[in-house]
Protein backbone atom coordinates (compact mmCIF):
# COMPACT_ATOMS: atom_id res chain seq x y z
CA UNK A 1 0.00 0.00 0.00
CA UNK A 2 1.25 3.46 -0.89
CA UNK A 3 0.53 6.43 1.33
CA UNK A 4 -1.91 8.89 -0.20
CA UNK A 5 -0.83 12.47 -0.81
CA UNK A 6 -1.76 14.38 2.36
CA UNK A 7 -2.73 17.79 1.00
CA UNK A 8 -6.40 18.69 0.82
CA UNK A 9 -7.77 19.76 -2.60
CA UNK A 10 -7.99 23.42 -1.50
CA UNK A 11 -4.28 23.42 -0.62
CA UNK A 12 -2.99 21.72 -3.72
CA UNK A 13 -1.87 23.54 -6.88
CA UNK A 14 -1.68 20.91 -9.67
CA UNK A 15 0.09 23.22 -12.11
CA UNK A 16 2.82 24.01 -9.60
CA UNK A 17 3.08 20.29 -8.80
CA UNK A 18 3.42 19.50 -12.52
CA UNK A 19 6.13 22.14 -12.88
CA UNK A 20 8.06 20.65 -9.97
CA UNK A 21 7.69 17.12 -11.33
CA UNK A 22 8.79 18.20 -14.82
CA UNK A 23 11.84 19.97 -13.41
CA UNK A 24 12.78 16.86 -11.46
CA UNK A 25 12.29 14.52 -14.42
CA UNK A 26 14.33 16.81 -16.68
CA UNK A 27 17.46 16.18 -14.62
CA UNK A 28 17.65 12.55 -15.79
CA UNK A 29 15.49 12.58 -18.95
CA UNK A 30 18.32 12.41 -21.51
CA UNK A 31 20.15 9.56 -19.77
CA UNK A 32 16.97 7.58 -19.13
CA UNK A 33 15.86 7.99 -22.72
CA UNK A 34 19.18 6.50 -23.81
CA UNK A 35 18.91 3.56 -21.40
CA UNK A 36 15.18 2.81 -21.75
CA UNK A 37 13.57 0.18 -19.55
CA UNK A 38 11.39 0.70 -16.50
CA UNK A 39 11.67 4.02 -14.66
CA UNK A 40 10.79 2.64 -11.22
CA UNK A 41 12.22 5.53 -9.21
CA UNK A 42 10.68 8.18 -11.43
CA UNK A 43 7.26 6.54 -11.22
CA UNK A 44 7.53 6.96 -7.47
CA UNK A 45 8.21 10.65 -8.05
CA UNK A 46 4.86 10.80 -9.86
CA UNK A 47 3.19 9.12 -6.88
CA UNK A 48 4.83 11.61 -4.53
CA UNK A 49 3.67 14.54 -6.65
CA UNK A 50 0.02 14.07 -5.67
CA UNK A 51 -1.05 14.07 -9.31
CA UNK A 52 -2.43 10.52 -9.37
CA UNK A 53 -5.56 11.78 -7.60
CA UNK A 54 -6.02 14.71 -9.97
CA UNK A 55 -9.04 13.49 -11.96
CA UNK A 56 -10.72 11.58 -9.13
CA UNK A 57 -13.94 13.34 -8.04
CA UNK A 58 -13.77 15.14 -4.71
CA UNK A 59 -16.57 12.97 -3.30
CA UNK A 60 -14.23 9.98 -3.71
CA UNK A 61 -11.38 11.77 -1.98
CA UNK A 62 -9.67 13.06 -5.11
CA UNK A 63 -8.73 16.53 -6.28
CA UNK A 64 -11.72 16.81 -8.61
CA UNK A 65 -9.80 18.68 -11.33
CA UNK A 66 -11.49 19.42 -14.65
CA UNK A 67 -10.16 17.94 -17.88
CA UNK A 68 -8.48 21.15 -19.08
CA UNK A 69 -6.37 21.06 -15.91
CA UNK A 70 -5.55 17.35 -16.32
CA UNK A 71 -4.39 17.92 -19.89
CA UNK A 72 -2.38 20.98 -18.99
CA UNK A 73 -0.55 18.90 -16.39
CA UNK A 74 0.17 16.15 -18.95
CA UNK A 75 1.50 18.73 -21.41
CA UNK A 76 3.78 20.34 -18.81
CA UNK A 77 5.30 16.99 -17.85
CA UNK A 78 5.66 15.98 -21.53
CA UNK A 79 7.88 19.00 -22.20
CA UNK A 80 10.48 17.36 -19.97
CA UNK A 81 9.70 13.66 -20.38
CA UNK A 82 7.00 12.49 -22.77
CA UNK A 83 7.35 8.84 -21.72
CA UNK A 84 6.53 9.52 -18.07
CA UNK A 85 3.83 12.01 -19.13
CA UNK A 86 2.35 9.16 -21.16
CA UNK A 87 2.15 7.03 -18.00
CA UNK A 88 0.51 9.85 -16.07
CA UNK A 89 -1.97 10.60 -18.85
CA UNK A 90 -2.90 6.96 -19.33
CA UNK A 91 -3.38 6.56 -15.57
CA UNK A 92 -6.08 9.22 -15.79
CA UNK A 93 -7.50 7.57 -18.91
CA UNK A 94 -8.15 4.41 -16.86
CA UNK A 95 -9.83 6.46 -14.15
CA UNK A 96 -12.01 8.08 -16.81
CA UNK A 97 -13.00 4.62 -18.01
CA UNK A 98 -14.20 3.70 -14.53
CA UNK A 99 -16.37 6.82 -14.48
CA UNK A 100 -17.73 6.21 -17.98
CA UNK A 101 -18.35 2.44 -17.79
CA UNK A 102 -18.67 1.54 -14.13
CA UNK A 103 -21.73 1.42 -11.93
CA UNK A 104 -22.03 3.98 -9.13
CA UNK A 105 -20.87 1.35 -6.67
CA UNK A 106 -17.86 0.38 -8.77
CA UNK A 107 -16.91 4.01 -9.23
CA UNK A 108 -17.14 4.80 -5.55
CA UNK A 109 -15.16 1.73 -4.51
CA UNK A 110 -12.42 1.80 -7.14
CA UNK A 111 -11.87 5.54 -7.15
CA UNK A 112 -11.88 5.83 -3.38
CA UNK A 113 -9.39 2.96 -3.12
CA UNK A 114 -7.22 4.60 -5.78
CA UNK A 115 -6.83 7.70 -3.62
CA UNK A 116 -6.52 5.80 -0.34
CA UNK A 117 -3.66 3.63 -1.65
CA UNK A 118 -2.20 6.18 -4.10
CA UNK A 119 -2.59 3.49 -6.75
CA UNK A 120 -1.02 3.73 -10.21
CA UNK A 121 -3.17 2.40 -13.08
CA UNK A 122 -1.93 0.75 -16.27
CA UNK A 123 -3.63 -0.11 -19.55
CA UNK A 124 -4.22 -3.52 -21.13
CA UNK A 125 -7.32 -2.59 -23.08
CA UNK A 126 -5.91 -2.39 -26.65
CA UNK A 127 -9.16 -2.84 -28.62
CA UNK A 128 -7.46 -4.11 -31.78
CA UNK A 129 -5.80 -7.02 -29.98
CA UNK A 130 -8.41 -9.77 -29.47
CA UNK A 131 -6.01 -12.47 -28.27
CA UNK A 132 -7.16 -12.19 -24.66
CA UNK A 133 -10.26 -14.35 -24.32
CA UNK A 134 -12.70 -14.30 -21.42
CA UNK A 135 -14.75 -17.48 -21.11
CA UNK A 136 -17.85 -17.12 -18.89
CA UNK A 137 -17.62 -19.15 -15.69
CA UNK A 138 -19.39 -19.26 -12.34
CA UNK A 139 -19.41 -15.73 -10.94
CA UNK A 140 -17.37 -14.20 -13.74
CA UNK A 141 -14.86 -15.18 -16.41
CA UNK A 142 -11.68 -17.17 -16.92
CA UNK A 143 -9.05 -15.18 -18.82
CA UNK A 144 -6.37 -16.60 -21.09
CA UNK A 145 -4.28 -14.88 -23.73
CA UNK A 146 -2.13 -11.81 -24.27
CA UNK A 147 -2.49 -8.06 -24.63
CA UNK A 148 0.02 -5.91 -26.50
CA UNK A 149 0.85 -2.19 -26.26
CA UNK A 150 -0.06 -2.32 -22.56
CA UNK A 151 1.18 1.15 -21.61
CA UNK A 152 1.99 1.62 -17.95
CA UNK A 153 1.55 -2.04 -17.11
CA UNK A 154 5.01 -2.55 -15.56
CA UNK A 155 4.94 -1.32 -11.99
CA UNK A 156 1.20 -0.66 -12.01
CA UNK A 157 -1.17 -1.58 -9.20
CA UNK A 158 -4.30 -2.04 -11.33
CA UNK A 159 -5.02 -2.71 -15.01
CA UNK A 160 -7.96 -1.90 -17.23
CA UNK A 161 -8.45 -4.78 -19.66
CA UNK A 162 -10.60 -5.75 -22.59
CA UNK A 163 -11.21 -9.44 -23.30
CA UNK A 164 -13.06 -11.20 -26.10
CA UNK A 165 -16.18 -13.06 -24.96
CA UNK A 166 -16.62 -15.88 -27.50
CA UNK A 167 -20.24 -16.51 -26.53
CA UNK A 168 -21.28 -12.89 -27.03
CA UNK A 169 -18.82 -12.41 -29.93
CA UNK A 170 -17.90 -9.05 -28.43
CA UNK A 171 -15.40 -7.60 -25.95
CA UNK A 172 -15.92 -6.96 -22.26
CA UNK A 173 -14.16 -4.25 -20.28
CA UNK A 174 -12.94 -4.90 -16.74
CA UNK A 175 -10.31 -4.07 -14.13
CA UNK A 176 -7.91 -6.34 -12.26
CA UNK A 177 -5.12 -5.99 -9.70
CA UNK A 178 -1.86 -6.27 -11.64
CA UNK A 179 -0.37 -8.69 -9.12
CA UNK A 180 -3.26 -11.13 -9.29
CA UNK A 181 -2.06 -14.74 -9.77
CA UNK A 182 -1.77 -15.69 -13.44
CA UNK A 183 -0.96 -12.19 -14.70
CA UNK A 184 2.53 -11.81 -16.14
CA UNK A 185 3.62 -8.29 -17.11
CA UNK A 186 6.49 -8.40 -19.58
CA UNK A 187 8.96 -5.52 -19.75
CA UNK A 188 9.68 -6.12 -23.45
CA UNK A 189 8.95 -2.72 -25.01
CA UNK A 190 11.77 -1.97 -27.49
CA UNK A 191 10.65 0.92 -29.70
CA UNK A 192 13.19 3.62 -30.67
CA UNK A 193 11.11 6.28 -28.89
CA UNK A 194 8.91 6.59 -25.81
CA UNK A 195 11.31 4.08 -24.32
CA UNK A 196 10.03 4.24 -20.74
CA UNK A 197 6.27 3.91 -21.28
CA UNK A 198 6.25 0.26 -20.13
CA UNK A 199 4.17 -0.59 -23.21
CA UNK A 200 5.05 -4.26 -23.62
CA UNK A 201 2.87 -7.35 -23.40
CA UNK A 202 0.74 -8.71 -20.58
CA UNK A 203 -0.01 -12.44 -20.46
CA UNK A 204 -3.00 -13.97 -18.68
CA UNK A 205 -2.94 -17.63 -17.67
CA UNK A 206 -6.17 -18.95 -16.13
CA UNK A 207 -6.87 -15.63 -14.45
CA UNK A 208 -10.16 -15.40 -12.56
CA UNK A 209 -12.19 -12.27 -13.25
CA UNK A 210 -15.13 -11.77 -10.90
CA UNK A 211 -18.33 -10.13 -12.11
CA UNK A 212 -17.96 -7.22 -9.70
CA UNK A 213 -14.82 -6.11 -11.58
CA UNK A 214 -16.49 -6.12 -15.00
CA UNK A 215 -17.27 -2.53 -15.95
CA UNK A 216 -19.01 -3.31 -19.22
CA UNK A 217 -20.25 -6.76 -20.20
CA UNK A 218 -19.84 -7.99 -23.77
CA UNK A 219 -22.59 -7.09 -26.16
CA UNK A 220 -23.93 -4.15 -24.21
CA UNK A 221 -24.82 -1.30 -26.53
CA UNK A 222 -22.40 1.60 -26.17
CA UNK A 223 -23.97 4.87 -25.03
CA UNK A 224 -22.67 8.30 -26.16
CA UNK A 225 -21.33 8.68 -22.63
CA UNK A 226 -19.32 5.44 -22.79
CA UNK A 227 -17.84 6.31 -26.19
CA UNK A 228 -16.22 9.42 -24.70
CA UNK A 229 -13.32 7.23 -23.55
CA UNK A 230 -11.75 7.35 -26.99
CA UNK A 231 -11.86 11.15 -26.88
CA UNK A 232 -10.22 11.21 -23.46
CA UNK A 233 -7.46 9.02 -24.92
CA UNK A 234 -7.07 11.10 -28.08
CA UNK A 235 -6.64 14.28 -26.06
CA UNK A 236 -4.02 12.58 -23.87
CA UNK A 237 -1.90 11.86 -26.94
CA UNK A 238 -2.65 15.32 -28.39
CA UNK A 239 -1.20 16.95 -25.30
CA UNK A 240 1.78 14.60 -25.34
CA UNK A 241 2.51 15.81 -28.88
CA UNK A 242 2.12 19.42 -27.83
CA UNK A 243 4.40 18.91 -24.85
CA UNK A 244 7.02 17.43 -27.17
CA UNK A 245 6.73 20.39 -29.56
CA UNK A 246 6.98 22.87 -26.70
CA UNK A 247 9.88 20.97 -25.15
CA UNK A 248 11.74 20.89 -28.47
CA UNK A 249 11.22 24.64 -28.90
CA UNK A 250 12.50 25.34 -25.40
CA UNK A 251 15.56 23.14 -25.93
CA UNK A 252 16.37 24.80 -29.27
CA UNK A 253 15.86 28.28 -27.80
CA UNK A 254 18.17 27.57 -24.89
CA UNK A 255 20.84 26.09 -27.15
CA UNK A 256 20.70 29.02 -29.57
CA UNK A 257 21.06 31.49 -26.72
CA UNK A 258 23.78 29.72 -24.76
CA UNK A 259 25.70 27.36 -27.05
CA UNK A 260 25.25 28.06 -30.73
CA UNK A 261 27.72 29.98 -32.88
CA UNK A 262 26.24 32.21 -35.58
CA UNK A 263 26.87 31.20 -39.17
CA UNK A 264 29.83 33.15 -40.55
CA UNK A 265 27.76 34.74 -43.34
CA UNK A 266 25.04 36.02 -41.01
CA UNK A 267 26.89 39.17 -39.99
CA UNK A 268 25.64 38.91 -36.40
CA UNK A 269 27.40 38.13 -33.13
CA UNK A 270 24.66 35.98 -31.61
CA UNK A 271 22.77 33.14 -33.26
CA UNK A 272 19.41 34.45 -32.00
CA UNK A 273 19.99 37.66 -34.00
CA UNK A 274 20.24 35.78 -37.30
CA UNK A 275 17.15 36.83 -39.33
CA UNK A 276 16.84 33.36 -40.83
CA UNK A 277 16.71 31.77 -37.38
CA UNK A 278 14.16 34.36 -36.30
CA UNK A 279 12.08 33.60 -39.41
CA UNK A 280 12.12 29.86 -38.77
CA UNK A 281 11.23 30.34 -35.11
CA UNK A 282 8.27 32.39 -36.24
CA UNK A 283 7.19 29.45 -38.38
CA UNK A 284 7.61 27.09 -35.42
CA UNK A 285 5.46 29.42 -33.32
CA UNK A 286 2.73 29.23 -35.96
CA UNK A 287 2.86 25.46 -35.84
CA UNK A 288 2.44 25.33 -32.08
CA UNK A 289 0.08 28.19 -31.28
CA UNK A 290 -3.01 27.04 -33.24
CA UNK A 291 -2.54 23.52 -31.88
CA UNK A 292 -2.46 24.85 -28.32
CA UNK A 293 -5.63 26.86 -28.81
CA UNK A 294 -7.52 23.99 -30.41
CA UNK A 295 -6.33 21.51 -27.77
CA UNK A 296 -7.49 23.79 -24.97
CA UNK A 297 -10.85 24.34 -26.67
CA UNK A 298 -11.27 20.59 -27.22
CA UNK A 299 -10.50 19.97 -23.53
CA UNK A 300 -13.22 22.42 -22.51
CA UNK A 301 -15.72 20.73 -24.82
CA UNK A 302 -14.76 17.29 -23.52
CA UNK A 303 -15.12 18.45 -19.94
CA UNK A 304 -18.62 19.78 -20.62
CA UNK A 305 -19.60 16.53 -22.36
CA UNK A 306 -18.10 14.43 -19.56
CA UNK A 307 -20.20 16.30 -17.00
CA UNK A 308 -23.37 15.71 -19.02
CA UNK A 309 -23.13 12.05 -18.05
CA UNK A 310 -25.98 9.85 -19.27
CA UNK A 311 -27.73 12.90 -20.77
CA UNK A 312 -25.01 13.31 -23.41
CA UNK A 313 -26.43 13.01 -26.93
CA UNK A 314 -24.78 11.39 -29.94
CA UNK A 315 -24.60 14.78 -31.68
CA UNK A 316 -22.90 16.41 -28.69
CA UNK A 317 -20.44 13.56 -28.51
CA UNK A 318 -19.75 13.94 -32.24
CA UNK A 319 -18.93 17.63 -31.88
CA UNK A 320 -16.36 16.74 -29.24
CA UNK A 321 -14.80 14.21 -31.63
CA UNK A 322 -14.48 16.88 -34.33
CA UNK A 323 -12.79 19.31 -31.93
CA UNK A 324 -10.39 16.62 -30.71
CA UNK A 325 -9.52 15.55 -34.27
CA UNK A 326 -8.71 19.14 -35.24
CA UNK A 327 -6.40 19.56 -32.27
CA UNK A 328 -4.71 16.21 -32.75
CA UNK A 329 -3.84 16.77 -36.40
CA UNK A 330 -2.19 20.12 -35.68
CA UNK A 331 -0.36 18.82 -32.60
CA UNK A 332 0.87 15.84 -34.64
CA UNK A 333 2.32 18.16 -37.28
CA UNK A 334 3.92 20.48 -34.74
CA UNK A 335 5.71 17.70 -32.85
CA UNK A 336 7.06 15.99 -35.96
CA UNK A 337 8.11 19.13 -37.82
CA UNK A 338 9.73 20.98 -34.92
CA UNK A 339 11.43 17.85 -33.58
CA UNK A 340 13.06 17.35 -36.98
CA UNK A 341 13.71 20.89 -38.17
CA UNK A 342 15.23 22.26 -34.98
CA UNK A 343 18.61 20.81 -36.03
CA UNK A 344 18.65 23.02 -39.12
CA UNK A 345 18.83 25.97 -36.70
CA UNK A 346 20.99 24.57 -33.92
CA UNK A 347 23.63 23.08 -36.25
CA UNK A 348 25.99 20.12 -36.27
CA UNK A 349 27.32 20.44 -32.72
CA UNK A 350 23.77 20.14 -31.34
CA UNK A 351 23.63 16.53 -32.54
CA UNK A 352 25.97 15.50 -29.72
CA UNK A 353 24.44 12.70 -27.67
CA UNK A 354 24.95 14.68 -24.46
CA UNK A 355 22.14 17.04 -25.46
CA UNK A 356 19.72 14.29 -26.45
CA UNK A 357 17.77 16.61 -28.75
CA UNK A 358 16.92 13.72 -31.04
CA UNK A 359 14.55 12.34 -28.39
CA UNK A 360 11.92 14.93 -29.26
CA UNK A 361 11.58 13.68 -32.83
CA UNK A 362 11.96 9.99 -31.91
CA UNK A 363 9.33 10.18 -29.20
CA UNK A 364 6.96 12.11 -31.45
CA UNK A 365 7.50 9.75 -34.36
CA UNK A 366 6.77 6.66 -32.29
CA UNK A 367 3.75 8.08 -30.51
CA UNK A 368 2.15 9.72 -33.56
CA UNK A 369 1.78 6.19 -34.96
CA UNK A 370 -0.78 5.47 -32.21
CA UNK A 371 -3.49 5.64 -34.87
CA UNK A 372 -3.30 6.97 -38.47
CA UNK A 373 -3.70 10.74 -38.65
CA UNK A 374 -5.07 10.36 -42.19
CA UNK A 375 -8.28 8.95 -40.73
CA UNK A 376 -8.65 12.07 -38.61
CA UNK A 377 -8.30 14.15 -41.78
CA UNK A 378 -10.88 11.92 -43.49
CA UNK A 379 -13.30 12.52 -40.62
CA UNK A 380 -12.68 16.26 -40.77
CA UNK A 381 -13.16 16.23 -44.53
CA UNK A 382 -16.50 14.47 -44.18
CA UNK A 383 -17.54 16.97 -41.54
CA UNK A 384 -16.50 19.96 -43.66
CA UNK A 385 -18.19 18.60 -46.79
CA UNK A 386 -21.34 17.03 -45.40
CA UNK A 387 -21.62 17.99 -41.74
CA UNK A 388 -21.09 14.30 -41.00
CA UNK A 389 -19.93 13.57 -37.46
CA UNK A 390 -17.20 10.96 -36.82
CA UNK A 391 -18.44 7.44 -36.19
CA UNK A 392 -17.71 6.43 -32.58
CA UNK A 393 -14.91 3.86 -32.44
CA UNK A 394 -12.09 3.15 -30.02
CA UNK A 395 -10.04 5.74 -31.93
CA UNK A 396 -12.56 8.33 -33.11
Amino acid sequence: MHLAFPAAPTEFDPIAAADRLAERLATTAVERDRIGGHAAEEREWIRESGLLALSVPAECGGLGADWPTVYRVVRIVARADSALAHLLGFHHLQLAGIQLYGSSGQQRRLLTDTVATNAFWGNALNPLDKRLVGVPSAGGYLLNGIKSFASGSVGSDWLTISAWDPLAAAPLIAVLPTRQPGIEVQADWDAFGQRQTDSGNVRFNNVTLSDDLVLQHAGRAATPQATLRSQVAQLVVTNLYLGLAEGALAAARGYLRDEARPWFASGVENAVDDPFIQHRFGEFHLLVRPAQLLADEAARKLDAAFRRGADLTAAERGEVAVAVAEAKVLAHRASIEIGSQLFELTGARSTSARFGFDRFWRNARVHTLHDPVDYKLRDLGRYALEGRLPEPTAYS
